[in-house]
């Protein structure tokens, strides 16, 4: 067990999982500091300081992509009627859970959170005990897309519109995985009216420093990261209709328009897109 594991909230002093490797830095862990959470160990905090070292702005930045999560599910959960979400590489909980935010607009809303980290993975398990509304957990690899699928389908109904969250995950798969092949057969799976939200680190955004941030991010960690392009991350929406403003950087997304951006900039771009 490793020696800071008392301190982490929701499962502070029971047992880690048995699985959990706590010797490298993982990126759902890494996130967890970068948020100000307590899950998180040694080598994570390790890699998090790295990185906002190289870049400072992550902190500015993962806190909109936080903000992008929440105000996409709620606009699909209340104004396009969506009652049904997949979120997949979901991290370890923090404030404003996709359930939390679904269920609050429509206490209907069935969730499935799909990762594969074990610490994760105790999280959303120890959080959704107490959730009354319909959710559960997958221990599932986004490569593995079949799996995901299948497992999903115990609690949602892909012949209903289903919203499908990606939200900092697929910079995690390299291009040797073909991410948009394995966007496309996601979306494949589920029915016109469904919907896309996505978020991605930019490369060509503060090149230099985000690009010297991965790097240090690259030599500590299992998991690598690829940071791409406007035009790469614009390609995973091929086939659906982009909702205003479109793919724009974090700060930036508002449901149905643009906000100011106030001469700020964010390594990263979102935007949420339906099946037509």
């Amino acid at each position: 067990m490793a020696a800071d594991w008392p301190q982490n909230s929701l499962t502070a002093g029971g047992p880690a999982p048995a699985d959990l490797d706590t010797s490298v830095p993982h990126i759902a862990r890494v996130y967890d500091y970068w948020l100000g959470g307590k899950d998180n160990f040694a080598a994570d905090r390790e890699a998090a300081e790295q990185v906002i070292a190289a870049y400072p702005g992550i902190l500015r930045d993962v806190r909109a992509q936080r903000a992008f999560l929440a105000n996409a599910v709620a606009y699909l959960a209340g104004v396009a009627g969506i009652g049904q979400f997949l979120d997949i590489g979901a991290g370890i909980p923090t404030a404003s859970n996709t359930h939390e935010v679904a269920q609050g607009v429509a206490p209907g809303c069935r969730v499935v959170y799909v990762d594969n980290d074990p610490l994760v993975l105790a999280h959303s398990r120890a959080l959704l005990a107490g959730s009354s509304g319909p959710a559960d957990c997958v221990d599932a690899d986004l490569r593995d897309t079949e799996m995901v699928l299948v497992e999903a389908a115990r609690l949602l109904d892909f012949r209903a519109p289903v919203a499908v969250l990606l939200i900092g995950v697929l910079h995690l798969i390299g291009d040797e995985d073909n991410p948009h092949a394995i966007v496309t057969r996601l979306m494949e799976a589920v029915p016109a009216g469904s919907w896309l939200a996505l978020s991605h680190p930019a490369r060509d955004v503060c090149p230099q420093q985000v690009g010297e941030a991965a790097s240090r991010f690259n030599q500590l960690a299992s998991e690598q990261a690829t940071l791409r392009t406007w035009d790469q991350i614009v390609r995973f929406f091929d086939g659906l209709d982009l909702a205003e403003p479109g793919l724009v950087q974090l700060h930036r997304w508002r449901p149905g328009l643009a906000a100011p951006a106030h001469g700020q900039q964010a390594a990263g771009y979102c935007g949420l897109a339906r099946k037509p």
